[in-house]
């Protein structure tokens, strides 16, 4: 285009027309991109203030101002372009089409020059029919064993989108990605996708304004290239009609580079990035070049496309700049029901199916494949052709595996063809084992002459389509999905002779303590083998595959766990919960409910978050067979909750309600079927009313040992009736922490009728920031004065004030009151209550320990209490004083405190302004015999660096005498420092 007037070609105003067709968000992503364009050009500093602010019509002067010529039309097609809005810019063009046929001469001669100079270049025409030629052709060839014919129906709808949307600018940064990677676990369409990507575009279906030019690279065979250029690499597809490739590399910003399964790759990428290469004209090894492309050293101005699985994340990502990463999540559930009613030509049995597998969250999972999906219909089909219970083997993902693989080898008879010796099924399952830990899923001839397989072997593996070949590229070999590997990787452990001995030729990846120590945090790629492992466990499924492939499979593994796992109940370093919950996953795939009682009677301790359906399937059935725990910690959201909304899922999480209902019945059954069980945490939890009534019927059973219950952060929406029912059924139980929960005034008076009941044998409560008033001072003195148990008790945070400490102090006072440690800290009390506190601490003899903390009492209100504690009567032996806006003017009663009372051994003065001064008099006291203080709550570093010097000399004179912030032994989180433990 030449430089005309812009009213030559398109009117003034026909910008601002275009410009009132984005609705708002579209306009301010306009904005943004015309920000990028600007800053990346250089040639036009139109001001980013002006535009921020700037409504269509000021916008569009703003661009014709600064852009001369047409310049404003290419920037603004431009941006329409990268927005993906084609019906826009088809349009404008269209309108501009039609103002061209106005051009003078002597602009239809340089017009008519630059057309015969792109005719002889070539304009990519010839590149793009190619590229949809051989992709097409590829769609059309790639059927596998059998699978339906609508197989590859194309791309779903949301995927196309996903696609047309992957290299928009970022709202909120404003940034454009030029690197995207598109992951995905195995099968899932990653490179159904890219590839629909590349015909689309060369279709002029996609990304026509963003890239001239797409080139595909596929792992598999860059594998099994040497050493080459990177435009050698790249012009395996390139037409000659089309003139050299090297002139549109001159223009870096409108390639795009698809790199295809990059966790394919047999490249380390370990090349330090200041030897890579910028010249993509220089001979290199592969691995170098396609090193330096992905980490920005060639082409940098280039837009990268890199799909991987989700495994292969962490050695990808630190290779790339700036990555945006898309996943590709595979079949919604509604897909998968309909995909699953397309396989079946009975409905009865599709529904049959569908319920079975949806009956497992982890099979139902591996259904978003749309390969995994029909295999595993296609298998569970011909059971029931043969009268097999369906329902049992979509149990565990083991079972299913085993069913499918069962599926593929005819019954052995004289009749049979050649089936696999052991030998040859070793030697695949040793291939398989190496490629799951080392993360290889393609292999080479190379790679099976080194694991023992010849060509024939191959091809009994190939005939019974537990391998397959490339069709697209030679001498690659894969199984037919990543789960088939996974599968025969477990297997591999199952066919060793001997677990004792270790020769020459031995392998780390062989190690099974290395397979069991792995974690699905750090080795995700070996979780799904480890699951069938455990599945293989089951001497019932052992037998079944001997049967399947006529050979001898060895149970001393089974042992070999069992030993693993009393090392590690024995262990200090116990568990993490993330590493209980995968254990109940491995367990729960063995079915074996014997082998689950010995494995877990190690352990005495569990923890565990239940998030999900799985999660609570898996516990229950395995804590169900836990007969030596002591102590159980669970925290369960994201299950009940579902069950309470009114959204589609909802409906599907009722209609299953009752399996889940089962589940947690199991679970809370624990409570009465160990009798060792003394500590349950419920912390954390969101229960609804079924799920907690259930709780509370196990909780009052008579064989229920349960002595601690932390029931912390949860809702009592009956204001806690049946929690302080069960205080009365069961006698057992002597602990209860509620703090942070909702029970509030309502909430304490259920409590306190349940500890006026001769029954409730309760010991230590704690209500923590339970939101409860003053109001509640009258039901806790009421009961108190009743209650003979009850020795402990914490109120901290509540907002009681003076009034309902008095009501407490009249109860403390009286000699039936059996009271030891009392916690008032955040009570919003002040000096007022004082004197009420000192005649319960002159009165009461089982008064032990008081927690004052962050109370406004002041100098004067401890003085009163000072004068307590000297009297001869005071027991008080641990006193919290924290922040309780103490100066030094306090420090001379508390010294003649010291010095007198023999039973005060620990006292919390931090976050006090006690100053040099008080410090001073303190220590004066701390030298002297006659002070029995063990424990000082102060914090040394908040005071000068004479006061510092004292309190060193005092701990270098007194070394029975501790002086720390915090003192506690941390035996219990949430037990105050200088409470007893």
């Amino acid at each position: 285009m030449t430089d005309g007037s812009s009213s030559s070609f398109f009117p003034d105003f026909g910008l601002l027309l275009y410009l009132e067709e984005l609705n708002k968000e579209e306009l301010n992503k306009f904005k943004l991109l015309l920000k990028n364009e600007t800053m990346e050009s250089g040639c036009c500093q139109i001001p980013w203030a002006e535009v921020k602010k700037a409504k269509r019509e000021d916008l569009a002067n703003l661009m014709n101002k600064y852009y001369l010529g047409e310049q404003a039309w290419d920037v603004a097609l431009k941006i329409f372009g990268k927005m993906n809005l084609k019906d826009l810019c088809e349009r404008a063009r269209a309108e501009i089409n039609w103002t061209a046929h106005s051009l003078g001469p002597e602009d239809a001669r340089t017009q008519e020059e630059q057309d015969e100079q792109e005719a002889v270049q070539g304009d990519g025409t010839e590149y793009r029919t190619q590229v949809t030629e051989k992709y097409c052709i590829m769609w059309d060839k790639k059927c596998l064993f059998g699978e339906p014919e609508d197989f590859h129906p194309g791309v779903a709808q949301k995927d196309q989108e996903l696609l047309e949307h992957l290299f928009d600018v970022d709202v909120k940064t404003g940034e454009q990605p030029q690197t995207v990677v598109l992951q995905g676990p195995a099968g899932v369409g990653k490179t159904t996708l890219v590839r629909k990507a590349v015909v689309d575009w060369a279709q002029g279906n996609l990304y026509q304004q963003r890239f001239s030019y797409v080139f595909y690279l596929n792992a598999r065979e860059i594998n099994q290239l040497r050493e080459r250029s990177f435009v050698q690499m790249i012009s395996k597809d390139w037409p000659s009609t089309e003139g050299p490739i090297e002139r549109i590399m001159s223009q870096p910003s409108s390639l795009l580079f698809i790199i295809d399964s990059f966790d394919e790759l047999n490249f380390a990428f370990e090349e330090p990035e200041s030897v890579l290469c910028e010249d993509w004209t220089q001979v290199h090894p592969v691995s170098f070049l396609l090193s330096s492309l992905l980490r920005k050293v060639m082409l940098p101005e280039s837009s990268l496309l890199v799909t991987t699985r989700l495994t292969a994340c962490k050695k990808l990502k630190p290779l790339l700049k700036n990555p945006h990463s898309v996943e590709l999540l595979g079949m919604s559930k509604g897909a998968r029901e309909e995909y699953i009613y397309q396989c079946f030509e009975d409905r009865k049995r599709a529904l049959q199916v569908f319920n079975s597998l949806r009956s497992n969250e982890m099979v139902f999972s591996m259904c978003k494949v749309p390969l995994v999906c029909w295999l595993l219909c296609t298998c569970l089909e011909q059971q029931m052709e043969k009268g097999g219970d369906i329902t049992l083997t979509c149990k565990t993902t083991t079972a299913l595996f085993i069913c499918y693989i069962s599926s593929l080898f005819p019954p052995v008879d004289g009749n049979s063809p050649s089936l696999p010796s052991q030998t040859q099924l070793s030697s695949l399952c040793h291939l398989a084992a190496k490629g799951v830990w080392t993360m290889t899923s393609v292999f080479y001839r190379e790679n099976l002459r080194k694991h023992g397989l010849s060509k024939s072997d191959v091809s009994i593996f190939l005939d019974l389509n537990i391998l397959q070949k490339d069709m697209e590229y030679e001498n690659c070999y894969m199984f037919t999905h990543l789960h088939v590997q996974e599968f025969l990787a477990a297997m591999f452990y199952m066919l060793q002779d001997s677990w004792g001995t270790k020769n020459s030729s031995f392998q780390s990846f062989e190690d099974l303590k290395l397979l069991l120590e792995s974690n699905s945090y750090k080795d995700p790629h070996l979780t799904q083998m480890k699951c069938f492992l455990f599945g293989l466990l089951n001497e019932d499924r052992v037998k079944q595959l001997e049967k399947t492939f006529n050979c001898k499979m060895s149970l001393e593994i089974k042992w070999k766990i069992l030993q693993w796992l009393e090392m590690m109940g024995n262990s200090e370093d116990f568990p993490a919960q993330v590493e209980f919950l995968e254990l109940f996953f491995y367990l729960y795939e063995t079915q074996d409910e014997a082998y689950i009682s010995q494995a877990m009677s190690y352990f005495q301790k569990i923890v565990i978050n239940i998030c999900g359906k799985i999660h609570l399937l898996v516990s229950s059935f395995c804590l169900k067979h836990c007969q030596c725990l002591r102590t159980m910690k669970l925290s369960i959201t994201m299950v009940f909750e579902k069950m309470l909304n009114s959204s589609p899922l909802a409906e599907i999480w009722r209609r299953d309600g009752g399996h889940i209902t089962h589940c947690w019945q199991d679970l809370c059954s624990v409570l009465h079927t160990n009798e060792h069980l003394r500590e349950l945490d419920l912390c954390h939890s969101n229960l609804n009313e079924l799920a907690m009534k259930t709780f509370y019927q196990e909780l009052r059973h008579p064989s229920c040992k349960l002595q601690k219950l932390l029931m912390r952060f949860l809702s009592f929406p009956d204001g806690c009736r049946d929690i302080a029912s069960s205080l009365t059924h069961n006698q057992n139980l002597m602990h209860l922490d509620l703090k942070g929960s909702d029970v509030g005034d309502n909430g304490v008076k259920s409590l306190c009728e349940a500890l006026k009941n001769p029954e409730c044998k309760l010991q230590n409560l704690r209500l923590r920031r339970c939101h409860f008033t003053s109001l509640s001072g009258q039901h806790l003195s009421s009961s108190l004065l009743r209650n003979k148990s009850l020795t402990h008790l914490d109120l901290e945070s509540n907002w009681l004030q003076d009034d309902g400490v008095k009501l407490l102090c009249d109860v403390f006072r009286h000699p039936s009151c059996n009271l030891q440690d009392l916690g008032l800290m955040g009570c919003a009390l002040t000096s007022m209550c004082c004197l009420d506190l000192a005649s319960a601490i002159l009165n009461n003899p089982h008064l032990q320990s008081l927690d004052l903390g962050n109370n406004d009492l002041q100098d004067d209100g401890v003085k009163i209490l000072y004068e307590a504690l000297r009297h001869p009567n005071c027991n008080i032996q641990r006193l919290g004083l924290e922040y309780c806006g103490l100066t030094s003017l306090c420090c001379q009663d508390l010294s003649s405190t010291l010095r007198r009372n023999q039973n005060l051994i620990k006292i919390n003065l931090t976050q006090n302004t006690l100053g040099y001064e008080g410090i001073m008099k303190l220590c004066e006291v701390l030298r002297s015999p006659e002070c029995k203080l063990k424990v000082l709550g102060v914090c040394k570093e908040a005071f000068d660096e004479e006061a510092q010097k004292l309190l060193e000399a005092v701990r270098v004179s007194n070394p029975q005498l501790i002086i720390e912030r915090d003192c506690n032994d941390h035996s219990d989180e949430d037990v105050s420092w200088w409470w007893c433990p």
